[in-house]
Protein backbone atom coordinates (compact mmCIF):
# COMPACT_ATOMS: atom_id res chain seq x y z
CA UNK A 1 0.00 0.00 0.00
CA UNK A 2 1.28 3.47 -1.29
CA UNK A 3 1.57 6.26 1.29
CA UNK A 4 -0.61 9.28 0.29
CA UNK A 5 1.25 12.77 2.32
CA UNK A 6 -0.05 15.87 2.27
CA UNK A 7 2.41 18.68 2.47
CA UNK A 8 2.04 22.02 2.74
CA UNK A 9 2.54 25.49 4.27
CA UNK A 10 -0.06 26.14 6.97
CA UNK A 11 -1.48 29.75 8.99
CA UNK A 12 -1.96 29.01 13.10
CA UNK A 13 -5.57 29.28 12.66
CA UNK A 14 -5.43 26.39 9.79
CA UNK A 15 -5.46 28.25 6.32
CA UNK A 16 -3.54 26.69 3.57
CA UNK A 17 -4.21 28.84 0.25
CA UNK A 18 -2.31 31.67 -0.64
CA UNK A 19 0.96 30.84 0.76
CA UNK A 20 2.41 32.52 -2.19
CA UNK A 21 0.49 35.12 -3.05
CA UNK A 22 -1.66 33.55 -6.15
CA UNK A 23 -5.02 35.38 -7.22
CA UNK A 24 -8.38 34.18 -6.98
CA UNK A 25 -8.46 33.17 -3.29
CA UNK A 26 -11.53 35.64 -2.37
CA UNK A 27 -9.01 37.03 0.80
CA UNK A 28 -6.42 39.69 1.41
CA UNK A 29 -3.83 37.43 2.60
CA UNK A 30 -2.46 35.88 -0.16
CA UNK A 31 1.25 35.59 0.14
CA UNK A 32 1.70 35.18 3.44
CA UNK A 33 4.41 32.81 4.17
CA UNK A 34 7.18 34.99 2.50
CA UNK A 35 5.88 38.56 3.71
CA UNK A 36 6.08 39.35 7.15
CA UNK A 37 8.36 35.99 8.80
CA UNK A 38 11.58 36.21 8.45
CA UNK A 39 13.56 33.68 6.37
CA UNK A 40 15.66 30.82 8.36
CA UNK A 41 16.52 28.29 5.81
CA UNK A 42 16.25 25.43 8.65
CA UNK A 43 12.52 25.50 8.75
CA UNK A 44 12.29 25.26 4.88
CA UNK A 45 14.54 22.10 5.10
CA UNK A 46 11.70 19.74 5.23
CA UNK A 47 11.21 20.41 1.35
CA UNK A 48 14.05 19.18 0.40
CA UNK A 49 14.07 16.44 2.74
CA UNK A 50 10.79 15.26 1.05
CA UNK A 51 12.09 15.12 -2.13
CA UNK A 52 14.25 11.77 -0.67
CA UNK A 53 10.89 10.22 -0.27
CA UNK A 54 8.65 11.14 -3.27
CA UNK A 55 7.98 8.62 -5.56
CA UNK A 56 5.03 10.69 -7.15
CA UNK A 57 2.64 13.99 -6.98
CA UNK A 58 -1.24 14.30 -6.57
CA UNK A 59 -2.75 18.19 -7.59
CA UNK A 60 -6.42 18.96 -7.55
CA UNK A 61 -7.01 20.34 -10.68
CA UNK A 62 -6.61 23.98 -9.42
CA UNK A 63 -3.17 23.55 -8.23
CA UNK A 64 -2.17 21.52 -10.70
CA UNK A 65 -2.83 24.67 -13.07
CA UNK A 66 -1.21 27.09 -11.02
CA UNK A 67 1.65 24.47 -10.76
CA UNK A 68 2.40 22.58 -13.57
CA UNK A 69 3.61 25.43 -15.85
CA UNK A 70 5.51 27.21 -13.26
CA UNK A 71 7.33 23.71 -11.83
CA UNK A 72 7.84 22.19 -15.17
CA UNK A 73 10.98 25.22 -15.96
CA UNK A 74 12.10 26.19 -12.03
CA UNK A 75 15.30 24.64 -11.75
CA UNK A 76 14.08 24.58 -8.08
CA UNK A 77 11.81 21.79 -8.80
CA UNK A 78 13.29 19.77 -11.40
CA UNK A 79 13.52 16.70 -9.45
CA UNK A 80 9.69 16.74 -10.22
CA UNK A 81 10.01 17.03 -13.75
CA UNK A 82 10.16 13.35 -14.73
CA UNK A 83 7.79 12.15 -11.53
CA UNK A 84 4.89 10.82 -12.16
CA UNK A 85 2.06 13.21 -11.44
CA UNK A 86 -1.95 12.54 -10.95
CA UNK A 87 -4.64 15.11 -10.88
CA UNK A 88 -8.09 14.31 -9.23
CA UNK A 89 -10.39 15.93 -11.27
CA UNK A 90 -13.81 15.58 -12.61
CA UNK A 91 -13.33 18.89 -14.74
CA UNK A 92 -10.22 18.63 -16.11
CA UNK A 93 -9.78 17.80 -20.19
CA UNK A 94 -7.24 14.90 -21.00
CA UNK A 95 -6.00 17.89 -23.38
CA UNK A 96 -5.36 20.52 -20.82
CA UNK A 97 -2.68 18.20 -19.44
CA UNK A 98 0.65 20.38 -19.54
CA UNK A 99 3.55 18.91 -21.90
CA UNK A 100 6.97 18.30 -20.89
CA UNK A 101 6.18 17.94 -17.04
CA UNK A 102 6.50 13.92 -17.26
CA UNK A 103 3.79 11.10 -16.46
CA UNK A 104 0.02 12.67 -16.10
CA UNK A 105 -2.75 10.54 -15.24
CA UNK A 106 -6.05 12.34 -14.70
CA UNK A 107 -8.08 10.61 -11.60
CA UNK A 108 -11.81 10.93 -11.67
CA UNK A 109 -13.03 9.99 -8.73
CA UNK A 110 -11.93 9.13 -4.67
CA UNK A 111 -12.07 5.10 -5.97
CA UNK A 112 -9.49 5.81 -8.41
CA UNK A 113 -6.94 7.10 -5.61
CA UNK A 114 -7.72 3.68 -3.42
CA UNK A 115 -6.86 1.86 -6.46
CA UNK A 116 -3.33 4.18 -6.83
CA UNK A 117 -2.92 3.26 -3.32
CA UNK A 118 -2.83 -0.37 -3.91
CA UNK A 119 -0.44 -0.08 -6.97
CA UNK A 120 3.31 -0.77 -6.56
CA UNK A 121 5.75 1.95 -5.56
CA UNK A 122 6.55 4.78 -2.89
CA UNK A 123 5.16 7.89 -1.37
CA UNK A 124 3.08 10.11 -3.10
CA UNK A 125 2.84 13.53 -2.00
CA UNK A 126 -0.04 16.27 -2.12
CA UNK A 127 1.14 20.06 -2.57
CA UNK A 128 -1.12 22.82 -2.42
CA UNK A 129 -5.19 21.13 -3.39
CA UNK A 130 -6.72 22.29 -0.27
CA UNK A 131 -10.48 21.20 -1.17
CA UNK A 132 -8.65 17.51 -2.77
CA UNK A 133 -6.63 17.05 0.74
CA UNK A 134 -10.04 17.44 2.56
CA UNK A 135 -12.08 15.22 0.58
CA UNK A 136 -9.49 12.60 0.27
CA UNK A 137 -8.55 13.70 4.63
CA UNK A 138 -12.46 12.34 4.86
CA UNK A 139 -12.47 9.56 3.05
CA UNK A 140 -9.11 8.46 5.30
CA UNK A 141 -6.98 8.25 2.64
CA UNK A 142 -4.19 10.28 3.81
CA UNK A 143 -1.54 8.05 5.56
CA UNK A 144 0.35 11.23 6.97
CA UNK A 145 0.70 15.23 6.87
CA UNK A 146 4.26 17.44 6.53
CA UNK A 147 3.04 20.83 8.09
CA UNK A 148 5.11 23.67 8.23
CA UNK A 149 2.63 25.85 10.79
CA UNK A 150 3.64 29.46 10.28
CA UNK A 151 3.05 31.74 13.11
CA UNK A 152 -0.36 34.22 11.45
CA UNK A 153 -3.99 34.28 12.22
CA UNK A 154 -5.56 35.00 8.80
CA UNK A 155 -9.18 34.38 9.23
CA UNK A 156 -10.03 33.62 5.87
CA UNK A 157 -8.81 30.87 3.15
CA UNK A 158 -8.89 27.26 2.49
CA UNK A 159 -8.53 25.44 5.40
CA UNK A 160 -6.81 22.17 5.20
CA UNK A 161 -9.37 20.36 7.65
CA UNK A 162 -12.61 20.01 7.22
CA UNK A 163 -15.73 21.00 10.17
CA UNK A 164 -18.13 18.09 8.96
CA UNK A 165 -19.32 15.53 11.40
CA UNK A 166 -16.95 12.86 10.86
CA UNK A 167 -15.25 9.44 12.48
CA UNK A 168 -12.17 10.89 14.66
CA UNK A 169 -8.70 10.03 13.52
CA UNK A 170 -5.92 9.98 15.98
CA UNK A 171 -2.81 11.22 14.28
CA UNK A 172 0.96 10.40 15.83
CA UNK A 173 4.16 12.96 16.03
CA UNK A 174 6.43 11.48 14.33
CA UNK A 175 8.80 14.74 14.13
CA UNK A 176 8.45 18.08 15.58
CA UNK A 177 10.86 21.14 15.37
CA UNK A 178 10.91 24.94 16.18
CA UNK A 179 12.61 27.47 14.59
CA UNK A 180 13.54 31.02 15.38
CA UNK A 181 11.29 32.46 13.17
CA UNK A 182 8.16 30.75 14.70
CA UNK A 183 7.81 28.54 12.42
CA UNK A 184 6.98 24.82 13.89
CA UNK A 185 7.37 21.72 11.68
CA UNK A 186 5.17 19.15 12.58
CA UNK A 187 4.72 15.64 11.16
CA UNK A 188 1.85 13.08 12.10
CA UNK A 189 1.44 9.80 11.00
CA UNK A 190 -2.65 9.04 10.95
CA UNK A 191 -2.75 6.00 13.14
CA UNK A 192 -6.49 5.10 13.52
Amino acid sequence: MRDLVYTGFMSLDGVVDSPGGGPGEGHRSGGWVFRDIEFVPDAFSLKGEELEDTTALMFGRRSYEAFAPVWRDSDDHAAYRELPKYVVSTTLPDDALVEGWGPTTILRSTDDVVELKKSEGGAIFIHGSAELARCLSDAGLIDRYHLLVFPVLLGAGKRLFSAADRDKQVLSLRESAAYPNGIVKLIYDVVG
